[in-house]
């Protein structure tokens, strides 16, 4: 088993494409895993193992007559509990949904099916991806695997616990403030928000209308690329998707950092937010093994986070109060505190307060490009602190402040968190890569060569 609960995609896929490794075996393995730990972690609002088996079923008599769909075949993946699934429910982790049933699959879904995937189940989530690690939902908050006593970050916190857990290889998360890569950061895993359209969010509960990212969250970087091949692509059914050719992400993705120009915006992390110096211990080391690998890095200034944590705030609170006010005035007390609280900060916002942060945004957007102009990544934090405790309410409520996420909802720009070492506590600690819009194949590139240099990714916890 302890070959199989942290296999990586790749290597996965190339047992099962050479018949060395079952789908159907794979499957089980990790539904038995899930069945002796997620009691303790608590990844899963819904898990489906009939379903699983069923697929992996699919997959295998495929194998069988010869007929491969690619690396996804066979693959273990489970779902963020906004995004659809046919004859599944899609809850929110709210009770407000308790009782919906998807009726068609989210795009995301229906790729992920049409390359062979096995789909395990539906993940924890904030409620509807905003309300935090809440006690007060009918499902509890998922877990940090390197110390449950933990924060495992949100949105996305049952897909990063999850992974780190060794569930799965694969999960889909969202990210409107950072969702997907606050828990990558937290749980030692790769999550990437995509360039603003890269990704279909048809079938995605909204939160953000402008904001909102659909991505990919796995172990490694390899893993990652391989996964946002599947679920990227043109979507003309949701209106801000991207009529752009997809590259193939990995193709570049051994060619290291030589001649690479890499921008470090390090006043994010010491002089905007003071990070915990661990934190930027790792970042400095990482700074110096690109360095040292032949990378050209240099120092670049963006506006001040604070500015883009207000503007993107005020955008995500009036965007999010628009998706939910009919049930904040018809069933508040169907909310969790925290949720309700969060989602009811819009109502206060006018038209003005709106309208002026868009035009702020555009302005921070424009300033972020021009200081991207001649880099072709930039490398930054991502969390400022390793993971506090789930119930210190205090450092919860601090840690939505101090992290360098929501810049790049703001502009759009897809940001790649990959694991950069460990605390002396033990917890996982980051890095984040940046790249030009659509540039999510150099963000892996740079990501491939750092992990390859540190090999933070073979290290798992004692579950």
């Amino acid at each position: 088993m302890s070959e199989l609960e942290f296999l990586s995609l790749a290597a996965a896929a190339e047992l099962i494409r050479a018949k060395k490794l079952s789908p159907v075996d794979y499957a089980k393995a990790l539904l038995a895993h899930i069945e002796r730990h997620e009691p303790t972690y608590h990844a899963f609002v819904t898990l489906t193992p009939e379903r699983a088996l069923a697929d992996a079923k699919a997959a295998e008599a495929e194998i069988a007559a010869g007929r491969w769909r690619g690396p996804f075949h066979g693959m273990p993946y489970a779902l963020k509990d906004i995004v659809d699934a046919a004859g599944l429910p899609t809850t929110g982790h709210s009770k407000i949904l308790i009782d919906n049933i998807a009726t068609a699959d989210a795009p995301v879904t229906a790729k992920l099916r049409a390359a062979g995937g096995v789909l395990l189940g539906k993940l924890s989530t904030h409620e509807f991806a905003v309300g935090g690690p809440s006690f007060d939902l009918p499902w509890p908050p998922a877990r940090n695997p390197w110390n449950r006593a933990h924060f495992s970050g949100g949105s996305s916190s049952g897909s990063g616990a999850g992974l780190a857990a060794g569930f799965f290889p694969a999960a889909i998360g969202t990210d409107t403030g950072g969702s997907i890569r606050n828990p990558a950061s937290l749980c030692g895993i790769v999550g990437m928000k995509p360039t603003y359209g890269r990704v279909s969010r048809r079938g995605v509960l909204p939160l953000a209308f402008s904001l909102d990212h659909v991505g990919p969250m796995t172990r490694t970087v390899r893993d990652n690329a391989l996964m946002l091949q599947v679920i990227a692509g043109y979507d003309s059914g949701d209106p801000a998707s991207a009529d752009i050719a997809v590259p193939d992400y990995g193709l570049d993705l051994e060619r290291g950092v030589k001649g690479l120009r890499i921008g470090v915006i390090r006043h994010f992390y010491t002089r905007d937010v003071a990070a915990d110096p661990e934190q930027i211990a790792v970042i400095e080391a990482a700074v110096a093994a690109l360095t040292e690998q032949g990378a050209e890095v240099r120092e670049i200034t963006l506006p001040a986070l604070a500015d883009f944590s207000a503007c993107g705030q005020i955008i995500l609170a009036a965007e999010s109060y628009a998706v939910h006010e009919p049930w904040l005035k018809q069933r508040p007390q169907d909310y969790g505190a925290r949720g309700r609280e969060r989602l009811l900060a819009g109502a206060t916002l006018t038209a003005a307060h709106y309208l002026q942060a868009v035009r702020w945004r555009q302005r921070l957007k424009q300033q972020s490009l021009a200081a991207f102009r001649d880099i072709d990544v930039a490398i930054t934090a991502s969390s400022m602190d390793p993971a506090c405790r789930i119930d210190d309410d205090a450092a919860l409520a601090t840690s939505y402040w101090r992290q360098a996420r929501m810049p790049f909802n703001v502009t759009g720009q897809p940001g790649l968190v990959i694991p950069a070492g460990f605390a002396k506590n033990g917890l996982p600690l980051s890095l984040q890569i940046v790249g030009q819009p659509f540039g999510e194949a150099l963000c892996y590139r740079v990501g491939q060569a750092y992990e390859a240099a540190t090999g933070w990714v073979e290290r798992h916890p004692a579950l």
